[in-house]
């Protein structure tokens, strides 16, 4: 049993995480501004914080340590530096929830290779300062060169569930079933994803070997745009209407020009075993269309 601080944890695959550390009989802490409630209970400890407070980090911090903290919340350079200016000394292991979003979209399958945050020109700054893909990875950046403890920097597709408090694949099965138009760019692109109980298992995993560095994580293989709304045509019944661009309204979230999708090569060499892709995405779409039957 070991103690655990998770930035983060109340919704999705965060929640799930706990889940899971609780399962194994870990002493888990969470960390939240308190807008989702605790899920947990007495499960766990629950402080209420400002991540973006180094006073709230501090005070977190005083007269204690952490064997792991998962940190799914950091968003800039800043967050990151103060991370390490408090953690420092304090914690046995960091993992960082980062992002796909770290790679151009340019047509080509993603490595770890492909965004170097080692050699990556820091400039500090806040969330409002960057992009969310950049403020990833100035963070991961600032990670990788101020942290005095081994960090991971799990690089994350867009994560699917029924629960998905962001709606994404929602959007696309609720329009369909409501005969609603759906505006894309480039309907061959390519997306890879992860549903949300893998990406808690691997962040589990991530948190209790000795990896360390940038990974992807993402279910094995990719599905064109086209063929995904395929899949929801097919869960609802209805032919989809789609738009190519049109306005914000009707814009998919996959909305991308080419396509953008990673391999998970590294971390499966390093022991972790993914699903596939198209052994759970029809299903999934399937679920979600039965609630706007």
């Amino acid at each position: 049993m070991g103690t655990v601080l998770v930035l983060g944890g109340t919704r999705f695959f965060g929640r799930k995480l706990v889940e899971l550390l609780l399962g194994e009989g870990h002493q888990v802490t969470i960390a939240t501004r308190g807008q989702s409630g605790n899920p947990f209970g007495d499960k766990v400890e629950h402080v209420v914080i400002d991540r973006t407070n180094a006073s709230d980090l501090q005070a977190l911090m005083a007269n204690r340590t952490f064997d792991i903290v998962y940190d799914n919340i950091c968003y800039s350079p800043n967050e990151a530096k103060a991370f390490c200016d408090v953690f420092n000394g304090k914690i046995g292991k960091l993992v960082f929830t980062s992002t796909l979003s770290t790679y151009e979209i340019d047509g080509a399958v993603k490595v770890e290779e492909d965004f170097d945050p080692y050699n990556y020109e820091i400039r500090m700054g806040d969330t409002a300062d960057f992009t969310y893909g950049e403020g990833k990875r100035q963070a991961e950046a600032v990670f990788f060169k101020y942290a005095k403890f081994p960090v991971v920097a799990v690089r994350f597709p867009i994560v699917m569930g029924v629960d998905d408090y962001t709606e994404r694949l929602h959007f696309h099965v609720k329009r369909v079933a409501q005969g609603e138009p759906i505006g894309f760019v480039n309907m061959d692109a390519e997306m890879s994803f992860i549903q949300a109980e893998e990406a808690a298992r691997f962040l589990l995993w991530a948190g209790q070997t000795s990896v360390e560095g940038p990974f992807n994580a993402t279910a094995t293989g990719a599905i064109t745009l086209q063929a995904l709304m395929n899949l929801v045509e097919k869960a609802t019944g209805k032919r989809a209407k789609i738009a190519l661009l049109g306005d914000d309204k009707i814009r998919s979230p996959y909305a991308i020009p080419a396509s953008w999708y990673m391999k998970n090569d590294k971390a499966t060499m390093a022991g972790f075993e993914f699903s596939q892709l198209d052994s759970w995405l029809e299903n999934l779409v399937q679920h979600i269309a039965q609630q706007y039957a």
